[in-house]
């Protein structure tokens, strides 16, 4: 190993520069154009040559010296043309032009030199004139093996073709002198030798490192670039593309980014586990770049977010390619064995109709998304500028909400839900209304879907419940109040300990508390909800099924849960679908309640003819402005106490009677 180690073979150094490895191509090919890099060295060696062997041919005045100082001139002048020349465009000329460009300039410089030097010898001229071009051509043969080590066999050749004529005419000189100057340039060649391959051996393996160090930081960068699930780019390689994909629409037409959101992935993560997961988004991410193509970029931005963006020829177009994509989301895959179908929302910003730069277009194309999301499952949506002025307002209510919780800004309002055979208050619903000291009444559906997305529902709705339970302890024993939960709230840790704790702490028992849940908590199969009914209702509080029908209604969950009550959603009573379709339904729905032992709950009554005809459908209890809007506690406190005079007395008067 260390004789190995210690020594040099310049064939194999060769071998190895030239082999098909990248690494030492590219390594061979600097080393080539590296002999370029010197044109004034070599025009002042040139020159000087070319000076020397003038003046030798005119002290000797020989006819041969004067022609091989003339080929030896326009040699030089070639080599510096041709040398200016190539290095004006050197990307059009190979690696192996240059390098034979090269050779054949310098192996006939060196041997028109030392043929000059040997011709002196041979003609026996002046002794100066002897040593003047003698020393000037083992001189250059010298110098060139320095200046051209990037590539030995060019060096070693180049003073092989110098110092060889003048070998030959010393030993023709027959003096001793000559025989000495003979060997004393033979020796040269060994320690020449020795020097180059050093050099090329230096030089090869800085490039070769170099060449390596660069492949391994693009390695890594293209790593850093890359999501490990899906091979697609993240989020960093989607900045770098992006860019690219819009300065290329400013030539070619429009471009679009479509934001896609995969709807309900984290019930797979959570159900069948991360490596699950994985797959889904794996083969999700391959079909959608098998449709893209080569056409645009496509990029797993973050979690079971995908981002495509592509030249787009129009509105339509992008919506056909928006449809495109959803339906290859939605194909049915397999995972470990199971079928498993997704669905997702899209967001859409076209260029230049929504912006004309990377931020613009994410920024909408965000937006354009969340109402997506908002629409409901599956859906596609389109930047429009109204959603800037929605996403301003919605983040100054958000803003303004968290102010308003923390100044006890909110108040608790209750409104009555009627026994319809009776006429008697049998519940309160408590409902959160905002006063803003300079707008007035912010109305429920314009702070809650606020609440909710910016996670503030949660600190809401334990104040609602707290404030509900502490009125509710001040009413008669037989009399409930409902709260209505909303997911996030239920899948807050602790929720059930703080339901538990509100009751406690305002002296209610839990029978007299009904949590209204409504039907898309179900969609997410979570262990916590389940979890949390089941502390809650082991307690003795009773639950109510919300806004029934409006959702992906399904028995499964009546016959899972211990719903005390079912409310039917207002639309079935008020709304534009009611009618005769909608009856059918109530009364469906109000027989499976009394075979059940489930109560249920008209919502939206305004008229006394849609409360004859839901008493008529068999629903048990009414609620809406037909009886009464919601109130304030102090409010609800008399109209209860009116509900149970009128009770007493008509108590009083069928007792008379």
């Amino acid at each position: 190993m260390g004789e190995r180690s210690g020594s040099f073979d310049l064939k194999r150094y060769v071998a190895h520069a030239s082999s098909t490895d990248p690494l030492s191509e590219k390594a061979r090919n600097s080393l080539i154009r590296s002999l370029y890099d010197r044109r004034t060295a070599l025009a002042v060696g040139a020159l000087n040559c070319t000076i020397s062997s003038t003046v030798v041919a005119y002290l000797s005045g020989s006819a041969l010296l004067y022609s091989l100082v003339f080929l030896l001139s326009s040699i030089a002048v070639l080599r510096i043309v041709n040398s200016r020349h190539l290095a004006k465009r050197p990307e059009e000329i190979s690696a192996a032009q240059l390098e034979f460009a090269y050779k054949f300039g310098a192996f006939g410089f060196s041997l028109i030199l030392g043929t000059v030097a040997a011709s002196a010898i041979a003609l026996d001229i002046d002794a100066m004139a002897q040593v003047l071009i003698i020393s000037n051509a083992l001189g250059y043969g010298i110098g060139i093996c320095a200046h051209n080590a990037a590539r030995p066999a060019i060096a070693l050749g180049q003073l092989t073709l110098v110092s060889t004529p003048i070998v030959i005419a010393s030993i023709a000189h027959g003096s001793i002198a000559g025989a000495c100057l003979a060997i004393t340039i033979a020796l040269l060649f060994p320690a020449m030798y020795s020097i180059v391959t050093s050099i090329f051996r230096t030089l090869h393996e800085s490039l070769d490192a170099a060449d390596r160090s660069a492949a391994l930081a693009a390695e890594m960068e293209t790593f850093a670039l890359t999501d490990t699930v899906t091979g697609l780019s993240n989020r960093l390689g989607l900045d770098r593309l992006l860019p690219g994909v819009i300065s290329a629409a400013d030539v070619d037409g429009r471009a679009g980014i479509f934001w896609i959101d995969l709807d309900r992935f984290k019930e797979v993560n959570d159900l069948k586990g991360h490596q699950a997961g994985d797959e889904v988004l794996h083969t999700i991410g391959a079909r959608i770049a098998a449709l893209v193509g080569e056409d645009g970029v496509v990029a797993r931005f973050a979690g079971d977010e995908f981002v495509v963006a592509c030249q787009i020829a129009d509105r339509h177009a992008a919506s056909v390619m928006a449809s495109t994509l959803l339906v290859e989301v939605m194909r049915p895959l397999q995972v470990d064995g199971e079928r498993l179908e997704m669905g997702a929302s899209i967001g859409i910003a076209l260029m230049p109709d929504d912006g004309v730069t990377p931020d613009q277009l994410m920024r909408h194309a965000d937006m354009a998304l969340y109402e997506a999301k908002v629409a409901g499952r599956s859906q596609i949506r389109f930047f429009t500028p109204s959603m800037t002025r929605d996403l301003t307002h919605r983040r100054k209510i958000e803003t303004e909400l968290r102010l308003a919780l923390s100044r006890h800004e909110l108040s608790v309002y209750f409104q009555p839900i009627v026994d319809l055979d009776t006429g008697r208050i049998r519940c309160f619903e408590a409902l959160a209304r905002w006063f803003h000291p300079t707008r007035g009444e912010i109305p429920p559906d314009q702070f809650i879907p606020v609440a909710e997305e910016c996670g503030a529902i949660v600190t809401l709705g334990n104040w609602l419940t707290g404030e509900a339970t502490r009125a509710a302890a001040t009413w008669p024993d037989d009399m409930s109040v409902a709260v209505n939960l909303s997911p996030m709230q239920i899948k807050a840790p602790g929720a059930a300990l703080g339901i538990l704790s509100a009751i406690r702490d305002a002296g209610l028992s839990p029978d007299r508390l009904e949590l209204e849940i409504t039907e898309n908590v179900f969609l997410e199969d979570s262990p916590s909800i389940a979890m949390f009914i089941e502390d809650l209702a082991r307690a003795g509080v009773r639950f109510a099924l919300d806004d029934f029908g409006t959702g992906y209604s399904s028995l499964s969950y009546i016959n899972q849960w211990p719903f005390s009550k079912i409310k039917v959603d207002r639309s079935f009573v008020s709304g534009a679908q009611a009618g005769r379709k909608s009856d059918a339904i109530i009364r469906a729905v109000s027989q499976m309640g009394r075979t059940l032992g489930i109560e249920i709950v008209a919502e939206g009554l305004e008229t006394t003819e849609q409360v004859k005809a839901v008493r008529f459908a068999g629903c048990t209890l009414g609620q809406g402005y037909h009886f009464s809007r919601a109130i304030p506690a102090y409010q609800a406190s008399l109209l209860l106490a009116e509900d149970r005079s009128s009770q007493n007395n008509d108590t009083r008067s069928h007792g008379t009677a």
